[in-house]
């Protein structure tokens, strides 16, 4: 159910809220990302229980919804067996199977050091949740430090309204937020929070993974980001409406080949924020109606290409579905009132 609220914002209220709004962006796109819709609704309060609502299921394919409350950790988190999954210690393990929604309710799930982890599957959806200090290194290690990843053949995966964060940068253990690899496409990230990390996230593992994209990300913020928000490399991506604050060496890094839609974001405080950066495998963009408010640009070199300190298109990209933008004057008030986990699934409703 939806309710009207001030400040240009739709308030949704969530106790199931797995039914509450549907995909947008490239997740509505190869047939559509429904996730667990239609299944049956199980509840969970540690990760063995997640693995066991996967197992116990007819099939690998039959939907499910899985209602998340409290905190999920190594210590709760172990290896369930069944022909449905194909689960692991340590990490929650959506591999080999299709047709799932986790949802945080309640008093909201919390994935503590413990990564989520998608492998050849397809039509996911996470919504409501926060995933945090995810490590590759040091002790617990879970996910290989990435705090949502997906990676070998992934097709149609919507997160939306959570809050992915570490505490720090590779030298203190943690990889990527939100990272793409091995052929993963039609996937959005929408009204999330990414923060206090060394790296958002990627979109291909190195220059020859092209394989990836069709990606969009709306609605969020990213805060305290040292790089790749995102890095991408190859593939179509598009960028809309999102809060970018204190991106400290670079943000979004298109590399190998990458289009980049970028429309009406707002880029705050931040360095280098659009350009092809660390390579000569030039990638692209087309902008149209974003704000650069405090924004540094360094000098272009061999290996630094910065769009700016006046960015102009230099491709063009074509968006299949439908999509509203905000003016970019209202993008930092509204997705500070509905981005990240327990905002109540709040939208924009296109004012402010």
């Amino acid at each position: 159910m939806a309710l009207a609220a001030a400040s240009g914002v739709v308030l949704s209220v969530p106790e199931a809220s797995a039914a509450a709004g549907g995909a947008t962006g490239y997740a509505t796109q190869n047939g559509g990302t429904t996730g667990g819709a239609g299944g049956q609704t199980v509840r969970a309060t540690t990760g063995t229980e997640i693995h066991a609502a996967l197992c116990n299921r007819a099939s690998s394919t039959t939907p499910i919804i899985i209602e998340v409350e409290g905190t999920i950790n190594h210590g709760n988190t172990a290896k369930v067996s069944g022909d449905s999954c194909n689960t692991a210690a340590g990490v929650i393990e959506l591999k080999q199977i299709s047709n799932v929604t986790l949802v945080g309710v309640g008093s909201g799930a919390v994935f503590d050091q413990l990564g989520i982890h998608i492998r050849e599957a397809r039509n996911i959806i996470i919504r409501n949740v926060t995933v945090k200090n995810v490590k590759k290194s040091g002790s617990p290690t879970s996910n290989g430090g990435d705090a949502i990843g997906m990676e070998r053949n992934v097709r149609n995966v919507w997160v939306d309204h959570s809050t992915l964060e570490a505490s720090g940068g590779e030298s203190e253990g943690y990889d990527g937020l939100f990272d793409m690899k091995d052929n993963t496409q039609y996937v959005t990230l929408s009204y999330s929070i990414l923060r206090n990390s060394g790296r958002g996230g990627l979109i291909g593992s190195s220059e020859s993974d092209v394989s990836n994209g069709y990606v969009t990300f709306h609605h969020n913020l990213y805060e305290n980001i040292d790089s790749r928000a995102p890095l991408l490399r190859g593939g179509i991506a598009h960028l809309y409406n999102n809060h970018y604050v204190h991106l400290n060496e670079s943000g979004i890094n298109s590399r190998a080949g990458a289009r980049a839609k970028v429309d009406n974001n707002y880029f705050e405080d931040s360095k280098d924020v659009l350009g092809t950066f660390y390579t000569d495998a030039a990638g692209y963009w087309q902008v149209s109606g974003n704000t650069f408010d405090n924004v540094t640009w360094s000098s272009p070199g061999e290996d630094n290409n910065p769009a700016g300190p006046n960015p102009q298109s230099n491709t063009s990209v074509t968006i299949p579905y439908a999509y509203g933008l905000d003016a970019t004057a209202c993008v930092p008030d509204i997705v500070e009132r509905t981005a990240g986990a327990g905002k109540g699934l709040q939208e924009s409703n296109g004012s402010c």
